[in-house]
C-alpha cells in the first residue's frame, strides 16, 4: 500500500467528528502525477511524530487530495532508546549515506558536527540549505523503512556549542582512534540495568539520550575530546581497525540497538 508523510497540522476533524487529511506539495506531485492515484483508493499515512493512519482518497484537487482517515496507529517501530548521531561532517555525499542509514537503524536524531578538522565549510544561508537537504533524506528514509516518527536533523553546530545543549542527564560515547576503553565496556554503562527489578530506575533510564560523537575523516583534536570527558564523556575503541567516518557511526549504532535488545 502507497505510503505519504503529511505533517501534523494537516490532520483535522469536521463538526461531525470525522477525521480527514491534506496530502500536499510533493507528496501531492508523488499521488496525482506519478502513481495516478484516484479517489476510492486506499493509502497510508503518517505524522512524522510516530502514528500512522489508514486512509482513503476522498477526493482530489488542484493542488491537494482530501483523505478520510482512520484511528491512528501507535506501531511498535521505534526503538525506547533515544539515540543522537552527533556527525562530523565528511566530505562530498557522505553525510546524505549516514543520515539515510542512522534513519534506517533508528536514531532519533542527527547532529551535524562542525569539527575543527572538517573540510567541508558551511556557513549562514549554504548551511541551511544543506540542513533542510539532510532533512528530506531522512524522511524519505522513513518512507522506506516503514517507521513512523522522522529523525530530527538539528542545526549544524560546533563542538563547544554541542556540550552546552545537551540535556543535564545523557550518555556521551566518542569512538577515538587514539583508543579509549572497548565499546563493550561502555555500553555496559548503557544497557546494564535493563535487567534491574527497580522500576523507577528503568523507568528514569529509559528518558536517558545516547549521544554517539563520531568525527570527520581527519578526526577529532585532542582539544575537541578533552572537552567531551570534560563534560563526562568516555572515549571508546572500535577494535583494531580504523574505521572511515562513514562506518563507524553506522557501525557503533548498530551495536548499541543490538546490545539495548531492539533487534529481537
Amino acid at each position: 500500500m502507497h505510503r505519504f508523510y503529511v505533517p501534523p497540522e494537516d490532520f483535522y476533524q469536521d463538526q461531525e467528528h470525522h477525521n480527514w487529511a491534506i496530502i500536499k506539495g510533493q507528496e501531492f506531485i508523488h499521488l496525482s502525477r506519478v502513481l495516478r492515484l484516484l479517489p476510492g483508493q486506499e493509502v497510508t499515512v503518517f505524522d512524522g511524530l510516530g502514528r500512522e493512519y489508514a486512509g482513503k482518497i476522498f477526493s482530489i484537487e488542484k493542488d491537494e487530495a482530501i483523505l478520510s482517515i482512520g484511528d491512528s496507529l501507535l506501531l511498535p517501530r521505534e526503538s525506547s532508546l533515544e539515540v543522537w548521531l552527533v556527525q562530523g561532517i565528511p566530505k562530498g555525499e557522505k553525510m546524505e549515506l549516514i543520515i539515510q542509514k542512522a534513519t534506517e537503524l533508528g536514531v532519533r536524531g542527527i547532529i551535524p558536527l562542525k569539527a575543527q578538522r572538517c573540510v567541508v565549510k558551511l556557513e549562514g544561508k549554504k548551511e541551511e540549505e544543506r540542513r533542510k537537504r539532510w532533512q528530506k533524506v531522512a524522511l524519505e528514509a522513513v518512507k522506506q523503512c516503514r517507521r513512523a516518527l522522522i529523525p530530527t536533523v538539528m542545526p549544524v553546530c560546533t563542538m563547544k556549542e554541542l556540550l552546552q545543549q545537551l540535556p543535564p542527564k545523557r550518555y556521551l560515547i566518542l569512538p577515538w582512534e587514539e583508543g579509549g576503553i572497548p565499546f563493550q565496556e561502555a555500553l555496559k554503562q548503557v544497557v546494564a540495568w535493563q535487567d534491574s527489578p527497580d522500576a523507577e530506575l528503568i523507568k528514569e533510564k529509559e528518558k536517558t539520550p545516547v549521544y554517539l560523537i563520531i568525527g570527520p575523516e581527519g578526526g577529532f583534536t585532542a582539544e575537541e575530546v578533552r572537552q567531551v570527558q570534560s563534560c563526562g564523556g568516555v572515549t571508546v575503541s572500535l577494535g583494531p581497525r580504523i574505521l572511515r567516518t562513514e562506518t563507524a557511526g553506522l557501525a557503533a549504532l548498530s551495536v548499541l540497538m543490538f546490545a539495548w535488545g531492539d533487534w529481537v
